[in-house]
């Protein structure tokens, strides 16, 4: 997460949005089996999903971007933790790529990509959060989603240097309620993917 704001020109923020969006989307359109379980605890590769939509929409909502519609007696579920339901639950590739297309759009819009925004880390940009904290979880989520499936999602070097700094400045943070599982141990001589996979509490 960025400490200081800095410029996020639109053309600029809505590329690198691509390069962060685009395996995820492929692992998305990849899923045959919504209803498997994945790497987070509780979670099917639906919900999985679902979360990453909800939780970057709920950014969006925040910062004014776009309305919130979900209705105000809508409460999550505990075997659903998106609180979804209908065509969003039997479809949610469908929703992901309907998602997709409101933030690439916003972040095609300079006055978008680079209204301030003062974060948990200090001030920055909505595109900067965008790109920083919603973009790290595409990368782990998108791992979350292939192990769902059976497939292992190799990460690339660029990927894990950022997951792996990402940690780092979250600190105790990183650890919250909701956030990361406790770090778990890995063997001697593991890949650098396993060991930063394990920084998140997952066992890659």
């Amino acid at each position: 997460m960025s400490t200081t704001a800095r410029p996020a020109a639109g053309p600029d923020a809505a590329t690198r949005w691509r390069e962060r969006s685009a395996p995820f989307t492929a692992e998305v359109e990849a899923v045959a089996d919504w209803d498997a379980p994945s790497p987070c605890e509780g979670w099917t590769a639906r919900d999985v999903l679902i979360h990453v939509i909800d939780t970057e929409r709920e950014f969006l909502v925040g910062a004014g971007l776009i309305a919130d519609e979900r209705p105000a007696e809508e409460s999550p579920a505990d075997e659903n933790p998106a609180g979804e339901t209908g065509e969003a639950v039997a479809d949610p590739a469908a929703r992901w790529a309907a998602h997709l297309d409101v933030v690439e759009a916003l972040l095609a819009d300079p006055a978008a990509a680079s209204r301030p925004h003062d974060g948990a880390f200090g001030p920055t940009t909505v595109g900067d959060v965008l790109l920083d904290f919603y973009g790290f979880d595409l990368i782990v989520h998108r791992w979350d989603l292939a192990r769902s499936q059976g497939r292992d999602a190799r990460l690339t070097e660029a990927e894990l240097a950022l997951v792996d700094a990402a940690v780092d400045g979250w600190g105790e943070h990183a650890y919250a309620p909701g956030i990361f599982g406790a770090p778990v141990d890995v063997p001697g001589g593991a890949d650098a993917q396993t060991r930063v996979l394990a920084r998140t509490g997952r066992r890659g």
